[in-house]
């Protein structure tokens, strides 16, 4: 009997991992399924770009093997989208440059300096996070009309340049830089700004990566700002540029290689600072 049971175990054993791996491949199957979803739409404007001329068709077009370049030849031969890919990049990187600087600096005054109505200050921005960007857009924009900001790149960037999320992620994390850095330099005859520059920016590189990609990646796909803010075509950005080629007499595969082109970039600086972007999701939960 104790023989038969020696033998039983063994197969018991081996057949309980076995088990519980084709659970977890069964696990995947519905995951896949969703990401596939996902895709679907950006695989879609990808494959009517490369097919330009040719009906839409759905599951036709997907194997059609004869691909064509015409329609991103005809997208980058426009004279707009060049000067829109332009104004979209001035558009992104200035503002991820100063809503860094700004942002790490009241991140820096809020998490490390003691003043009157600190508290009250810090939670009147965080209540910002809780109105609707639409119901601003309106005050917004009677506030830059009247500097005279409207139609122009720096009236396009000054608004956005104040960014409450950005300034709470920075304070976060600059509460957990000790104290005795910041007294040690003042030892040493540091002042304010030496501090902040020498002392604070480097301890917070990861948050600024982080940052920096998520800023990037919000005014690179803005929208709804840059479409009521500019009105002459040669300011427009890529997503108000592309929404208006709809209105004139463009192929859908033009449209679509257009919108692959603007997507490239996005997904460039997404690949390269993806464990900065992923390790920013995390922090926004746990902070």
């Amino acid at each position: 009997m104790s023989a038969i049971t020696e033998r039983r175990e063994p197969f018991a054993a081996r057949r309980a991992p076995r088990a519980v791996r084709v659970r977890k491949q069964l696990i995947h199957i519905p995951m896949i399924l969703i990401g596939a979803l996902t895709l679907f739409p950006f695989i879609s404007m990808v494959v009517i770009s490369l097919h330009p001329g040719v009906p839409v068709q759905v599951p036709e077009i997907f194997f059609n093997t004869d691909i064509s370049l015409d329609a991103y030849r005809q997208a980058l031969r426009s004279s707009n989208i060049p000067r829109w890919a332009l104004n979209t990049t001035i558009y992104s990187v200035v503002s991820v440059v100063l809503v860094l600087l700004f942002a790490s600096m009241a991140g820096y005054a809020f998490a490390k300096k003691r003043f009157l109505g600190r508290e009250v200050i810090f939670w009147v921005f965080i209540a910002m996070l809780m109105i609707p960007y639409q119901l601003t857009i309106i005050p917004q924009y009677l506030l830059v009309g009247q500097i005279g900001g409207l139609d122009t790149m720096w009236g396009l960037i000054l608004p956005t340049v104040a960014n409450a999320q950005a300034m709470f992620l920075m304070r976060q994390f600059m509460q957990d830089i000790p104290d005795e850095l910041i007294d040690a330099a003042k030892i040493d005859g540091a002042g304010e700004l030496r501090v902040y520059w020498s002392v604070i920016l480097p301890q917070t590189k990861p948050i600024l990566a982080t940052l920096g990609t998520f800023v990037f990646l919000w005014h690179w796909n803005d929208f709804l700002w840059p479409l009521v803010a500019q009105q002459s075509p040669e300011n427009y950005v890529l997503t108000v540029g592309l929404n208006g080629l709809q209105a004139q007499n463009v192929s859908l595969a033009t449209l679509m290689a257009s919108a692959v082109v603007m997507f490239i970039p996005a997904l460039l600086v997404f690949i390269f600072l993806q464990r900065y972007f992923v390790r920013g999701v995390m922090m926004s939960g746990i902070k």
